[in-house]
């Protein structure tokens, strides 16, 4: 723990995080806070919660307010006693932002929480200024690496310190990251609960974003990596074509975990397209 804390006091900008807790009306959802300047409100993704996106936080903290939130079930598995959608995630979202007093924030999702964002802005138009997903494709892909996933998730007790399991990460880096960014992943991202990334992955399985497309009018920047192994880049290059005001930006020798191994580039990308949006 000590290595991972000290690469990410280099490699961030030093802006300290505020946290907090947010009445939400479903659940209590805990955020942290960083920056001075225009609103950006960050959904993470399907594990790891606010503290995988960390790096990403702390260079996106340069230009913006950024808050990042955990969705539903993040900090309580619990949560699953009362199934829901991410249709009810998105309008979680909208409580949260509504909840923090922000008039048309700039909002970034990553990987699952993309798909939160869209479903956002499709169905609440007008109320955030600019979008950016990262790791997101138009259609959930059944790769092997996530038949394998879903199935060891949902089916075997694992410890957070499995070695087998952890070397889906080098995959999902698209590289081999250094020691430092596999032990911020790896354990950021065994701190969700099984159960919660298991139902999350059944949730991407179902959702179907032909309807929500053409109802997203935000301007929307698409994030992906050359080396995603789980959003093909056909598959993320289709998402930006039939959005109706897009354009994307490829990341080269990156994978699904960009926020992680290439912060400073995504956040710079992110930057770039948002900040004249919310100015």
């Amino acid at each position: 723990m000590l290595v991972t804390d000290r690469w990410l006091r280099m490699s961030g900008t030093g802006h300290h995080l505020n946290r907090g807790l947010a009445d939400l009306r479903h659940y209590d959802a805990e955020f942290c806070e960083a920056g001075d300047g225009p609103p950006l409100v960050l959904v993470p993704g399907l594990a790891g919660g606010t503290d995988l996106v960390q790096p990403l936080v702390q260079r996106l903290a340069r230009h913006f307010r950024v808050v990042a939130y955990q969705t539903r079930g993040e900090t309580d598995c619990f949560a699953l006693r009362r199934r829901f959608s991410l249709d009810d995630l998105a309008c979680d979202l909208d409580e949260f932002i509504r909840w923090q007093g922000l008039e048309r924030p700039a909002v970034v999702g990553v990987s699952f929480g993309g798909l939160v964002a869209m479903g956002y802005a499709a169905r609440f138009p007008g109320r955030i200024a600019g979008l950016g997903v990262q790791g997101v494709g138009v259609r959930y892909q059944s790769s092997l690496i996530q038949r394998i996933a879903g199935m060891v998730l949902s089916s075997y007790p694992l410890p957070g310190d499995c070695p087998f399991v952890n070397q889906f990460f080098n995959l999902l880096f698209g590289h081999r990251p250094t020691a430092e960014q596999f032990e911020h992943a790896t354990r950021r991202c065994w701190q969700t609960d099984q159960s919660i990334m298991a139902y999350r992955l059944s949730l991407l399985r179902r959702f179907d974003l032909d309807a929500l497309l053409p109802r997203i009018s935000t301007p929307t920047v698409v994030v992906s990596g050359s080396r995603d192994m789980i959003v093909s880049d056909s598959n993320a290059a289709e998402l930006q074509r039939r959005l109706p005001d897009a354009c994307r930006t490829v990341i080269q020798r990156a994978g699904h975990l960009a926020p992680v191994s290439h912060a400073a580039l995504t956040a710079d990308i992110l930057t770039r397209f948002l900040a004249p949006l919310v100015a």
